[in-house]
């Protein structure tokens, strides 16, 4: 007797398809990741200006929104 400690054909099989599977998992989280980082326009927000800042309070380094 092997005492169960090879795995047949069909549990080789069914490793490898999770393992697959896993993977396409990860692969496919980031890619929609990196999609909506890549595709998103966020609107400017109310922030603190630079140099009103109250104490604190933060503002952004370097805003991209006119004044």
């Amino acid at each position: 007797m092997n005492g169960g400690a090879t795995l047949t054909r069909r549990g080789r099989l069914s490793l490898w398809l999770l393992v697959a599977a896993g993977l396409a998992l990860v692969i496919g989280a980031n890619w929609h990741l990196v999609y909506v980082a890549v595709t998103s326009q966020p609107d400017c927000v109310t922030h603190v200006r630079t140099g009103d800042a109250a104490r604190g309070s933060f503002s952004a380094a370097q805003s991209s929104c006119s004044p």
